[in-house]
């Protein structure tokens, strides 16, 4: 439960939390009424299959499609030479920032299905439209390819070592970018003279996104206007539509995306996939609309993953403790190609803009080496690269312990950044909004008995269990840069419509964002609606729902809106009084004018002038965007069968610092899914490739792993909010939180509980198999 802390706490909630009464979404949604992209049925839309390439590098020689074609209900059989002879340029990746020496990314052109070459297993290499699904798998099925095989590098060391085959033709040592950031001579220099250093290497390994829904599309095309019509899941239209303008050269305005239920995203349904624009040029081939609706084995190998790199630090101390220099690389699998996200989220939005975390070190230097390899490319996925940074901070904190002998709370005491340092601006130029670190780590320590845990670990040691706890501290961005727009419309009903580019997949903006406008307005939030992802609605400035940015762009926007309402009210109220604006005063929905019983309420004058064309009180605003930064200290235990080598994670406490909270059920939800999350990546879940063949061993959820409610402890969740100065709304994000603090935080207990075990170092996942492992080598190495 999220909850306040003890009352004789200085701490209080940020904002008294409005009646919860549920979810709009919930009813239509629980029910089976809504309207996922397997839910949009197109009158004579034929089905699409795809061929996908069962090796992970090789030369197409030739393709045959000769028997699939001739097929009865076989439509058309769609290869890479299609989309390249379409003249559609290749997926976009953000690309705005340079490497070493002014260096760019290198973003090798990717169509909507492989040509002349596969570079992973998985990849797209024919579609095929048939009347049915059935037929579309038969035709799939004639169609021969014929593939020269070439050398596979699965892991990222591995290309990127003298003589390694090259990925793409273009791309020496498979290197897309070398990015360094932060002072390299500073840090040297400092490292130099540490009275200590401690050294960790460690692994994120590569996971699966997974979302409920699977990846999916439906296009139609229409001729005459040279239009087309495209479902699909996703965070945010505007981005989708923006990138197909972009790739195929139609006008923005002939694109329309319709995006409406989508069954999660955690940074995966952000991106337009290859197989969007296969399915788009078959509808415009086939003269008819195109359905794909992908398996789940296909949303696992062929959605971008997350995570999937190498982590290496240094981080200097002097003789008492202070921590005076920090050195770290990176070396991250991109897959075979660019995603959109892959290269940002492993460069500039989390690594560089969060590098410091919560502490105070200002010599500090990072280099960063995206490698292309033989496996599905690799984008954000929920954290999007915050936790790598959380990870190897707090592993080299409890190193640093080790390495000094000072007491790994002591040392955080001693170095995390004091609430005064706010508003700051860090050595990698980022500028850090508001926090409280001292008291983020006092809170977490009370709240966990933190001193008890010995008690705790020597009655599990009489049941035979190995018991360990682990703390980390972090800090992380959220909302980004830029512009936002939204609008409010008066309804010929006298009913407030919002237009926003808010892509919701599970978070609550149908109900969060009405409220947000009925608050300030005085009306009630059953009057307004939120009209996201509209393709007849206007066009708008900004971007859709990731990087835990809803409340702070979408929520800013529209209240801003909604507050342009009310001044425009207050002109019509001021002339129904027949007094100057500045007399007025809104209080309530009621506008009145002080000393007076004059007053008229905003429904009012909704009411009044809603038949006309364009209602005066129609809003159109666009505001600028500030990064705010949550942070948070959680605490975990956890119990490790030595026996078995099964884990099970006992207690797991959250102090979140999400500035002003607007809604705390809303935020208990979001919390709750990160941690589920971060929890999945700790204990089991993992992208596994044959190192030899490039083969996906993980494909099903046969292989790969689910995580479970009997994998979720007891939560504690504690509100530790500093208002963010960034906007008016005082918020910070909150969707990521969960996943960049549990995993550096269950890393450190199951390594604390290893430790018992003579284990010192070990990667996630911690599988049984895997502990089990360990223990056992650790044993042995004792005994020899």
């Amino acid at each position: 439960m999220l909850c306040s802390p003890p009352a004789t706490s200085p701490l209080e909630r940020n904002l008294s939390e409005p009646r919860f009464s549920g979810r709009r979404e919930d009813r239509r949604l629980v029910t089976g009424h809504g309207c996922y992209t397997a839910d949009q049925l197109l009158d004579g839309a034929a089905a699409a299959q795809f061929l996908r390439s069962d090796r992970a590098h090789a030369k197409i020689v030739r393709i045959d499609a000769a028997r699939a074609k001739a097929m009865p209900g076989v439509f058309a059989v769609v290869t890479g030479e299609d989309l390249a002879a379409a003249g559609w340029k290749g997926l976009p990746a953000m690309a705005f920032f340079k490497g070493v020496g002014g260096s760019s990314l290198q973003v090798p052109p990717r169509y909507g299905l492989a040509h002349e070459r596969v570079r992973f297993v998985g990849e797209p290499v024919a579609l095929i439209v048939a009347a049915t699904d059935y037929l579309a798998q038969d035709a799939a099925e004639q169609i021969e390819v014929e593939y020269a095989d070439l050398p596979v590098l699965v892991e990222a060391a591995d290309a990127n070592t003298a003589g390694a085959v090259r990925v793409h033709d273009e791309v020496p040592g498979n290197l897309a970018l070398d990015y360094e950031y932060g002072n390299r001579g500073a840090a040297d220099e400092a490292m130099a003279a540490a009275a200590h250093v401690a050294r960790v290497k460690i692994r994120a390994q590569r996971i699966a996104g997974n979302p409920m829904e699977p990846k999916s599309c439906a296009a139609c095309y229409d001729a005459p206007t040279d239009s087309f019509d495209l479902y699909a899941p996703s965070q945010g239209t505007a981005d989708f539509k923006n990138a197909l303008a972009q790739i195929t050269g139609v006008p923005f305005q002939r694109l329309r995306i319709h995006s409406v239920d989508v069954g999660g995203g955690f940074g995966v349904r952000n991106e337009v996939y290859p197989e969007f624009l296969a399915v788009m040029l078959a509808a415009k081939q086939a003269g008819r609309p195109v359905r794909w609706i992908g398996t789940r084995s296909e949303t696992i190998i062929g959605d971008h993953h997350g995570r999937a790199a190498d982590l290496s630090g240094e981080l200097g101390l002097d003789r008492d403790g202070r921590f005076v220099a920090l050195r770290v690389e990176w070396l991250v699998n991109l897959g075979a190609f660019c995603s959109n996200a892959g290269p940002l989220i492993n460069t500039v939005a989390a690594p560089t803009s969060s590098a410091i975390s919560l502490y105070n070190v200002t010599a500090i230097a990072g280099r960063h080496r995206l490698i292309f390899t033989n496996t599905t490319p690799t984008t954000a996925y929920r954290g999007a690269g915050r936790p790598n940074v959380a990870y190897l901070w707090e592993r080299l904190v409890e190193e640093a312990a080790a390495v000094t002998g000072i007491n790994s709370i002591a040392l955080r005491r001693r170095n995390v950044l004091r609430k005064a340092a706010f508003p700051m601006r860090t050595p990698t130029n980022s500028n850090y909004d508001s926090a409280d670190p001292p008291l983020l780590l006092k809170t977490a320590l009370q709240a966990a008995d933190w001193k008890g845990f010995a008690k705790r670990r020597r009655q599990a040691k009489r049941r035979g269990k190995l018991r360990g706890i682990g703390l980390a501290l972090f800090l992380e961005p959220s909302g980004g840069v830029g512009k936002e727009q939204a609008e409010i419309r008066i309804q010929s009903d006298g009913r407030l419509a919002l237009y926003s580019n808010a892509g919701p997949s599970g978070q609550g903006h149908e109900t969060v964002f009405p409220q947000i406008v009925a608050d300030v307005l005085g009306i009630p939030a059953e009057k307004i609606e939120l009209r996201y992802n509209d393709p007849a609605g206007p066009k708008l400035a900004g971007t859709g729902s990731f990087g835990s940015r809803s409340l702070i762009s979408h929520g800013r926007a529209l209240q801003a809106a909604a507050k342009d309402v009310v001044e425009k009210g207050r002109k019509l109220a001021a002339g129904e009084f027949e007094v100057a604006p500045g007399d007025v005063v809104f209080e309530q929905g009621q506008y009145k004018v002080a000393g007076t019983d004059l007053a008229i309420g905003l429904q009012t004058l909704i009411e009044r002038r809603r038949s006309e064309p364009a209602h005066p009180l129609d809003s159109d605003v666009t505001v600028d965007l500030a990064t705010a930064f949550p942070s948070g200290a959680h605490v975990a235990e956890v119990e490790i069968d030595p026996d078995t080598g099964a884990l099970d994670v006992v207690s797991y406490l959250a102090v979140d610092d999400c500035g002003a909270i607007y809604n705390h059920t809303l935020l208990e939800g979001q919390l709750h899914g990160g941690l589920m999350q971060g929890i999945g990546q700790v204990v089991g879940e993992q992208i596994a490739y044959d190192r030899d063949s490039g083969q996906l061993l993980s494909g099903t959820f046969m292989d790969y792993f689910m995580p479970k409610a009997d994998n979720l402890p007891p939560l504690t969740l504690i509100d530790c909010g500093v208002p963010s100065p960034a906007n008016p709304l005082g918020a910070k994000g909150a969707g990521e939180a969960g996943a960049t603090g549990s995993i550096p935080t269950l890393a450190n207990a199951v390594l604390d509980a290893l430790r018992e075990a003579g284990v010192r170092q070990l990667d996630m996942p911690y599988t049984s198999a895997r502990v089990w492992q360990a223990i056992r080598e650790a044993k042995a190495a004792t005994i020899s």
